[in-house]
């Protein structure tokens, strides 16, 4: 699958080029060091107090947190950094124009939770998602009815215009395409989720039928962890997204904003727990009857 190029996944990579420049020269410095020379120069603090910047805006933009907006920014970095061949120069230049593009997602940004256009954005480009839910289905598995439902409950709540929920729903069905092209998707749902009501009997029927549908894409997986299945499940829901050329990241979702992990250790933490769970699960084969049973029980 042919790695992308949209402006939050630049970026990131962006981010990660100027975080091993940094390195490389910060370990030059402490390898031809004397014994009275500071090496401290080329820490995200010191670098950035030395072109001016806040204490935290290096860090921010090596995490691809926030954009390099400044053209200057990035020429005092490369000189900083020693990057002097003018190719080199040149690919990092295009690559932080290309960063402050606009998402196709912009237009619904008002109705996203914090975090989410950056999430949205490296989802749209990864080649790899691994998902599991424990309270309602994964985004990209549910109807467009099921989404409805399910964002129309909370919308007195959360003081949502049904202009909001609408565009929420809308936001949330174009996110589906991501399951046409050759991209790999393996979602993991617990029962339990599948028992909650979302509407009606109705809704519930066609969001089985939704993932039943979907199952049947050679590109999408889907396993069930039944409720009478004595093994381990995780404490809460979370989606492993892979690349071509990036290291994986890690999301889960919280009370209006997404939280998102990067950090080897703590990404390899939930790929053990998604694996765990596959391992334990009945395989994407018995999905289709699963439901099918399920709805019989259930909602006939």
């Amino acid at each position: 699958m042919a790695a992308r190029r949209g402006p939050t996944y630049l970026r990131v990579m962006l981010g990660k080029e100027l975080r091993e420049l940094r390195e490389r020269k910060k370990k030059h410095a402490e390898e031809t060091a004397g014994p009275d020379d500071g090496v401290g120069s080329y820490t995200a603090e010191a670098v950035s107090t030395k072109l001016g910047f806040s204490r935290s805006k290096l860090s921010r933009v090596e995490a691809g947190e926030i954009p390099l907006p400044k053209l200057a920014d990035l020429e005092a970095l490369m000189d900083e950094y020693g990057v002097i061949e003018p190719s080199d120069r040149d690919v990092l230049l295009q690559m932080q124009r290309d960063s402050l593009k606009s998402e196709p997602l912009t237009t619904f940004r008002n109705v996203l939770p914090s975090g989410m256009p950056r999430y949205l954005g490296l989802e749209r480009e990864s080649v790899r998602i691994r998902g599991f839910e424990n309270n309602v289905v994964h985004g990209l598995l549910q109807d467009e009815q099921y989404a409805n439902a399910l964002m129309g409950s909370a919308k007195i709540v959360e003081e949502r215009t049904t202009d909001a929920v609408e565009r929420s729903v809308q936001a949330r069905m174009e996110r589906k395409t991501l399951l046409d092209g050759g991209r790999e998707v393996h979602i993991i749902l617990t029962e339990s989720t599948l028992r909650t009501k979302i509407g009606s009997p109705e809704v519930m029927r066609a969001q089985y039928a939704e993932i039943i549908r979907l199952c049947e894409q050679d590109n999408v997986e889907v396993q069930i962890i039944p409720e009478d299945l004595s093994t381990y499940r995780a404490g809460f829901c979370f989606t492993v997204l892979e690349f071509d050329e990036l290291d994986p990241v890690v999301q889960s979702d919280g009370y209006r904003s997404i939280t998102m992990w990067s950090k080897p250790s703590d990404v390899g933490q939930y790929q053990r727990q998604f694996d765990a769970m596959v391992k334990a699960a009945p395989g994407p084969s018995q999905t289709p009857s699963f439901l099918m049973e399920l709805e019989e029980k259930l909602w006939k």
